[in-house]
């Protein structure tokens, strides 16, 4: 008899409110939240550790306090909330506090005009967190590759290598402004590509300084994470001409050029979205 496939379990709900808010360059701010909700908040071991913020359509009344579980099974599809999935920067225990940097480019997409007009008091709702990657004590080196979108999680990994590990970092952002004070271990250079003007997601920079870099001898780990064509490159770049291992990377596309993030989770199930 053939089994019935296993029902993932929703993770649970979150409700925080705004602390505070931080410009952290022309094009990334940081959202501080906490409050009561802090209690609820579910932490995990993961560098990379991730939510799914929801936020309401306009025009649908929802319940309120908002409570996701609910509208799941009481509403239809098309009026459940919005989600964007966004990964936590840091948490801090004894402030109860988590803060998640947000991408801005003026009125565009739903997440970042919400980040750059949050004022204190403002509530915020997910589920979560996720994750899959955590630097591994083992790795001889550590490769950590991403854009803008990934900057989070590789600043994150950074900041939980040990004082004595090696390794290289690329991160590729529009230009010297969007470069940020990150906490590196001596033994690993950090390296940042800048697009100059180009659209994320048509750049190479990127994959032409991982093509041109010497990667140092021993076992790697790697994380490799940011807009899916890229990553595909990449991908081909360290498996096919660099001779990786598999099972020594982390990697996954975390958005899809020219589509909102409903249309690339759906696009994960189709030959397109496979990394």
């Amino acid at each position: 008899m053939t089994e019935a496939p296993a029902v993932r379990k929703p993770k649970p709900q979150c409700t925080l409110e705004v602390i505070r808010t931080e410009r952290l360059s022309e094009h990334l701010v940081r959202v501080i939240v906490g409050g009561p909700g802090f209690s609820t908040f579910v932490m995990n071991d993961f560098t990379d550790r991730y939510v799914k913020i929801a936020f309401p359509r306009p025009g649908v009344s929802y319940p309120e306090p908002l409570d996701l579980a609910w509208i799941r099974e009481n509403m239809p599809a098309a009026e459940w909330p919005v989600t964007r999935t966004y990964t936590v920067r840091s948490v801090d225990l004894q402030a109860r506090e988590l803060a998640i940097d947000f991408v801005v480019h003026g009125d565009e997409g739903l997440a970042g005009p919400w980040a750059a007009r949050a004022v204190p008091g403002d509530s915020i709702v997910f589920s979560g967190p996720g994750g899959g990657y955590s630097p591994r004590d083992g790795a001889d080196w550590h490769l950590l590759l991403g854009d803008d979108a990934a900057l989070p999680a590789v600043a994150a990994a950074l900041e939980a290598l040990p004082a004595d590990a090696r390794g290289l970092a690329f991160l590729e952002v529009d230009a010297e402004a969007d470069v940020l004070p990150l906490t590196v271990p001596s033994g690993v250079a950090l390296s940042w590509c800048f697009r100059r003007g180009v659209p994320a997601g048509e750049s190479t920079v990127l994959l032409d300084a991982v093509k041109a870099a010497t990667f140092p001898e021993g076992t790697v780990q790697a994380f490799v994470h940011g807009e899916r064509s890229l990553v595909k490159a990449l991908r081909d770049e360290l498996l096919k001409n660099r001779g990786l291992d598999r099972k020594d990377l982390s990697i996954s596309g975390y958005w899809a050029y020219g589509r909102v993030e409903d249309q690339f989770q759906a696009e994960k199930k189709t030959e397109i979205g496979k990394i």
